[in-house]
């Protein structure tokens, strides 16, 4: 009887199914207007956590500089004779005093200006926000106002009264769009208050914040393509 090979290969897991969550969308005096579905594809994944710490830490190791140095034997001033005869010293022998070894001296493979860059595949920064927001969004942690329109001139006064009628305490994620120049202005002099693009969203700003608030016009709702 002959053998029948069962060697298949890898098989795929079934990616978890997304989850519906919605969150109730206010006004900027902390009245309701309804609620809103928030879109399973951002809002509704498993959160992957390999992929969460490689991104991030690929992205708080493109934020070093870079730019530390260190002077090298040859780099040192200085140095140029022999400091003393090769042979009947009773010492080791040396060529100069710019040696790492003496005082003043170079420095042995120390730090030189480099970059800290970590290429990322595209699919895995995206999957990584998608899990942050995921994440904030399970622990009812995303917030949602109408628009900042209703304010005319920048107020910081403005913002604080807005937080807290919208109930939002701790670090916060506010997601401007590019025409809420009022809105980044009130906000920009709040210590708890990091405010952002919407174009520029990442999954670091979004973990390193409590609460991130929404207005309709930079609510995630589509996929790009």
């Amino acid at each position: 009887m002959s053998e029948v090979s069962t060697l298949r290969g890898p098989v795929k897991k079934e990616r978890p199914a997304l989850a519906e969550r919605s969150i109730k969308r206010r006004s900027l005096s902390g009245a309701e207007l309804g609620s809103v579905q928030l879109e399973p594809t951002f809002f509704g994944v498993t959160p992957h956590m390999a992929v969460l710490h490689q991104v991030i830490k690929a992205q708080l190791a493109a934020k070093r500089s870079g730019t530390q140095s260190t002077k090298t034997r040859k780099e040192v001033r200085g140095g140029g004779r022999k400091p003393f005869n090769q042979k009947g010293t009773g010492g080791a022998r040396q060529g100069t005093i710019r040696a790492p070894q003496f005082p003043g001296g170079g420095i042995a493979l120390g730090p030189k200006p480099r970059s800290y860059e970590q290429k990322t595949p595209k699919k895995m920064i995206r999957l990584a926000l998608y899990s942050a927001l995921s994440d904030r969004a399970a622990l009812e942690r995303v917030a949602l106002v109408d628009s900042f329109d209703a304010w005319r001139e920048p107020r910081t006064k403005d913002a604080i009264v807005a937080l807290d009628a919208l109930g939002l305490e701790g670090k916060i994620l506010v997601v401007l769009g590019r025409d809420d120049e009022n809105a980044f202005r009130s906000f920009r002099n709040l210590m708890n208050v990091k405010t952002l693009d919407a174009g520029e969203l990442n999954a670091y700003d979004v973990l390193d914040c409590d609460w991130v608030l929404f207005t309709d016009a930079t609510l995630p709702t589509k996929e790009p393509d």
